[in-house]
Order: C-alpha cells, then sequence, then structure tokens
C-alpha cells in the first residue's frame, strides 16, 4: 500500500512540474489547428462564393479545396525552414517565431477582401496567406511535441507527447463552434459578407496568451546539453536526410491511414453531407464538436496505453480498425439519420482517428537524436500532408463527381472507402519496419554524425 501511495504521489509531482509545458504546448497547437480548420470550413460553405463566384459550386469547392492545399504544401518548407532553426538555436524561440507567423498571416485573412472588391488577386492573395500560415503550421507541430518530449521520461512518453496532439481536437472544436456562433449572429448573407470575418481576427487574443506562456519556458534540458557540450549540428536538414532518411521516409508512410481519413472525416464531409445529402451544415458542426471531446479524452488515454502495451503494436491494431470502419462510416452517413451521422463521426474521429493520432507524436519524435530531432520529426510528420492529407479531400470529391466513370455499378462512397482502407494499409506496412521504443530511451546521437541508433 506504501508503495502505491509513494508511485501516486510521484505521478502528482511529476505532472505538477509538466504542466506548464503541457499549456506551452498544448495551447500553442490549439491556435495553430483552430486557424487552420477554420480556413478548412469556409472553403466547403464561404470561400467559393467570396473568392471563387464564377465558377460553378462544384468547381468553385474543388478550387477552394485546391487553395487549401497550398497550405498542406508549404508545411514541409515550414519544417525545413523551422527545423534548422529548432536544431540550431533552440526550441523555445523557433516556437515563438511559428506562433508569430500563425497568428499574423490568419489576422490578415479576416481582413483579405474578396473578389467583388480585388477581382483576381484575392483568391492569390488568398492563396499566398494560406502559405504563410503552412509554414508556420510546418514548424509548429515539431517544436510542441519536442518540448513534452524532452522534458518528460521515457516510461510515459507516449502521454507526455500526446497532449500536443489534444491541440488537434481542441482546435477543431473551437473552430466548428466559431463557425455556429457567428452564422448565428450573422445570419444568411452577413456571414458571408463579414461574419466568417470575426474568428479570424478573434484569434489574435489566444495568440498573445500563447505568446505570453511560451515566453516564460526555459529551453529544453537536452538541447541545453547539446548546447553546452557544443554538439548541435551544422547542417540539421543535410545531416537528417544523409542519416535519417529511411525514418522520414516510414514516418510519411505511417501517416497515411491517419491523414488521408482524418481529412476525409472533418472537411470532405462537409461538402458531401450538404451537396449530396442536402443536410444542414450545422449538424456536422455539431457533431464534429461532439467528437472533438471525446478525442480530447481518448487521445491521452490511448497514447497511455501504448506506452504500456507499446506503440508498433497499437499503432498497427489502429490501421487495421480504421481500414475496417471506413465503409461503415459512409454507410451511416448515408441513413441521413442525425443520431447515425453523429454515432459516425463519434467512432471516426473520437476513436479510430485517436487511436492512431495520440501515440503518433511519440512513435514519430523518438526516432530521432537530439541535434537533429525538430528537423527530422518535422520532416517526416509534415510530408504526409502533401502526400496523404492534402490530396484527400480533393481525391475524394473527384471519386463522388466521376465515379460512373472509374468503376461503373459501384458507388463513390464505396470508392472512397477504398481509398481510405488502401492508405490504412500503407500504414500498416510501414509500422512493420520500425523500431520499438516504447518504455526505452530515444534514439541517440551517434558523436559526431547525428546518426541515430
Amino acid at each position: 500500500m506504501a508503495t502505491i501511495r509513494m508511485e501516486s504521489a510521484e505521478k502528482q509531482a511529476r505532472f505538477g512540474y509538466m504542466l506548464p509545458i503541457i499549456s506551452a504546448s498544448t495551447l500553442g497547437t490549439v491556435i495553430e489547428w483552430y486557424d487552420f480548420f477554420f480556413y478548412s470550413f469556409l472553403a466547403v460553405t464561404v470561400f467559393p462564393v467570396v473568392f471563387f463566384p464564377s465558377l460553378d459550386p462544384s468547381a468553385g469547392i474543388i478550387a477552394s479545396f485546391t487553395t487549401n492545399f497550398v497550405g498542406f504544401a508549404a508545411r514541409p518548407l515550414g519544417a525545413a525552414f523551422f527545423g534548422w532553426f529548432g536544431d540550431r538555436t533552440g526550441r523555445k524561440s523557433t516556437l515563438v517565431t511559428t506562433l508569430l507567423l500563425i497568428g499574423i498571416s490568419t489576422m490578415l485573412m479576416g481582413i483579405l477582401p474578396g473578389y467583388a472588391t480585388f477581382g483576381i488577386a484575392a483568391p492569390i492573395l488568398l492563396a499566398a496567406l494560406r502559405f504563410m500560415q503552412g509554414v508556420g503550421v510546418g514548424g509548429e507541430w515539431g517544436g510542441s511535441v519536442l518540448l513534452t518530449l524532452e522534458y518528460g521520461d521515457d516510461r510515459h512518453r507516449g502521454f507526455w507527447t500526446s497532449w500536443p496532439q489534444t491541440g488537434v481536437p481542441i482546435g477543431l472544436a473551437l473552430a466548428a463552434l466559431s463557425v455556429l456562433l457567428f452564422r448565428n449572429l450573422y445570419p444568411g448573407v452577413a456571414f458571408q459578407s463579414v461574419g466568417w470575418r470575426m474568428p479570424f481576427l478573434l484569434s489574435a487574443t489566444m495568440l498573445l496568451v500563447g505568446l505570453y506562456i511560451r515566453l516564460r519556458i526555459l529551453e529544453t534540458p537536452p538541447f541545453v546539453r547539446l548546447k553546452a557540450e557544443k554538439q548541435e549540428s551544422k547542417n540539421p536538414l543535410l545531416e537528417t536526410l544523409r542519416c535519417n532518411w529511411r525514418e522520414i521516409l516510414l514516418s510519411i508512410l505511417l501517416r497515411s491511414g491517419e491523414q488521408a481519413p482524418f481529412y476525409i472525416f472533418t472537411t470532405f464531409v462537409l461538402s458531401y453531407g450538404v451537396a449530396v445529402l442536402k443536410l444542414d451544415p450545422t449538424l456536422f458542426y455539431i457533431g464534429i464538436t461532439l467528437t472533438a471531446i471525446v478525442s480530447i479524452i481518448s487521445m491521452p488515454t490511448f497514447s497511455a496505453l501504448s506506452d504500456r502495451i507499446g506503440r508498433k503494436r497499437w499503432y498497427l491494431c489502429g490501421t487495421i480498425i480504421m481500414a475496417i470502419f471506413a465503409l461503415p462510416y459512409f454507410l451511416l452517413l448515408n441513413t441521413g439519420d442525425p443520431l447515425l451521422i453523429i454515432l459516425a463521426l463519434l467512432i471516426s474521429l473520437g476513436f479510430c482517428h485517436a487511436w492512431l493520432y495520440g501515440p503518433q507524436a511519440a512513435l514519430i519524435a523518438e526516432r530521432f537524436g537530439t541535434r537533429i530531432r525538430y528537423t527530422g520529426a518535422s520532416l517526416g510528420y509534415q510530408l504526409a500532408s502533401i502526400t496523404a492529407g492534402g490530396p484527400a479531400p480533393i481525391v475524394a470529391t473527384y471519386l463522388l463527381a466521376n465515379s460512373i466513370h472509374i468503376l461503373p455499378g459501384v458507388s463513390a462512397t464505396v470508392l472512397i472507402a477504398l481509398y481510405l482502407a488502401g492508405m490504412s494499409f500503407v500504414s500498416m506496412f510501414a509500422v512493420l519496419f520500425l523500431k520499438e521504443y516504447a518504455g526505452s530511451a530515444p534514439a541517440q546521437d551517434m558523436q559526431g554524425t547525428g546518426q541515430s541508433q
């Protein structure tokens, strides 16, 4: 009994020590994903009208999704650029910079005139701001995860690094709630002219809070030791690509079965629900908010289980579950029943996606040594935005419009489900080649080379 009490007291003390770190890392990702998801929601409902009014509705949505993809394409560039600074100058200063870049570009979106005022310059500037936002996002994730990983202990690495991951569902919920709130405050045409701008401008408040917290956090102990020993990498990008290309490639592939489904579940589902099922988008905003709340609980829980069971085994099971649920997801949606639609959203995001995404931070970051960890983890994570995340809504929209020509007699939803299952099997294949680090020290740098062992 005394041993149990001591372990409990130790855990409480550890959590108290980690709480400021968790807050600093998670709040940044909340702001990052709130801004990113709010744009994605508007890409379906508002931006085709405001920035692409000369196109027919389907083409307008595809054009809006394509502009959305610019943000995904920019993320690996941000990973390489800010990864270099994160491994050379430190995690803290880099994270402050990425937060500023995301916040400023988001606020500028809020005051950007539409096509009616600026003509063709409006969608071009929108794409440019989305690009800036994507660059910031590309550098944000790696630093947020590294804060918790490098301050945390090895036994609970999955649990600690899952907290920045919860910034995704929190940001998703805030974005969905913002849409609901301002659609009510600015009904009808007023939302398309003014209402959609308000959440972009109000994100400045969260930005200030995030900066205040991050400026108070000290540099991570492993990086401080690295600097003291003058062992930081001279060229983190080149060193990472030369010594850890295999880990980067496997990280990209293992994210396929999480990235593609996630953007189908959160972005494409809105256009599918409105255009095909003829449902009020409010139902999906409410459902996404509820599922985000569930994910905030399930992600740390699943990640803690991965610390005990092993992350490879846990992630492998998750890819199988995701592949199996792809078709039932659309079958539930196609009923048109509000309760079954919300159930589909709850299972897809709160269970299937959370199963993979929570432990994913540790699974990627722990296989890179300290001197190139920011660059390696960021590249491995963000390159999947080009191969899986960004294209997913575009692929699904294309399959929806052209299924009759691709496989006559096979419905579009079956084709999209097969696409999701295929991406899940890609992840399953990649996980088989990973080394297990759960419960042990992460990869270390080989003296003088930066190669992880």
